[in-house]
């Protein structure tokens, strides 16, 4: 298993974290600390935060976690049993959604119309090993990642060999998993009981709507 420790140095964007099957790019810091401490405080208080639901060996149940999905379009987004319907998007994730998307310009253009996020409370919650690789989001799919607040390790494990990677993820910080890495890989936010700070991760993807182009 390797570790990638990422308070060390900034990584150039354009050096992929993954050996193989997949491409991920980490892009440092965002956002300053006093930035990335004013949206933090910001979505903590005005998304429409609701605890999640899945559907586990057909048992249907309620996770610590918390979550919201926004959107361009009132999207159906089904998972783990599950079905959430977007929100228009608020000014502040709009903003967000334009910072991220001009920051990897460069390396992968992309235009977003959706952003899943998830809020961790402090470090007994987190998220077991999964792939976002449901048909709404296409082959191949860019899905943009930004921490905010406390720091938590964020790991991938391919399916086939089962060879690991980890990134400390910090507060403002931006990763992009792009090309076959939901094919191929895993991930997981790990859980720590040394963590009692709260974690909001907003995941911006491309969704389609499959009834549409059916």
């Amino acid at each position: 298993m390797n570790t990638l420790d990422l308070f060390a140095s900034a990584t150039e964007p354009a050096a992929n974290l993954l050996p193989f099957d997949g491409i991920v790019n980490d892009y440092g810091l965002l956002y300053s600390a006093v930035e990335a401490d004013q949206l933090l405080q910001l979505l903590l208080t005005q998304i429409s935060w609701r605890h999640d639901e899945a559907v586990i060996y057909g048992k249907r149940i309620v996770t610590a976690r918390q979550v919201a999905w926004y959107g361009d379009a009132a999207f159906d987004y089904r998972y783990s049993g599950t079905t959430r319907t977007a929100l228009p998007w608020t000014d502040a994730l709009l903003a967000i959604k334009a910072r991220v998307e001009a920051a990897i310009a460069p390396i992968s253009p992309t235009r977003f119309n959706s952003c899943l996020l998830n809020l961790y409370r402090d470090g007994t919650e987190g998220m077991a090993w999964h792939s976002d690789d449901e048909a709404e989001l296409g082959p191949e799919t860019v899905i943009a990642s930004l921490s905010l607040g406390a720091t938590r390790k964020f790991a991938l494990r391919h399916r086939r060999s089962g060879e690991k990677r980890e990134l400390l993820l910090q507060h403002g910080q931006l990763i992009v998993m792009r090309g076959a890495t939901q094919t191929h890989w895993q991930h997981a936010l790990m859980k720590s009981t040394r963590v009692h700070a709260p974690r909001v991760n907003l995941t911006f993807r491309t969704f389609r709507s499959l009834s549409s182009s059916s």
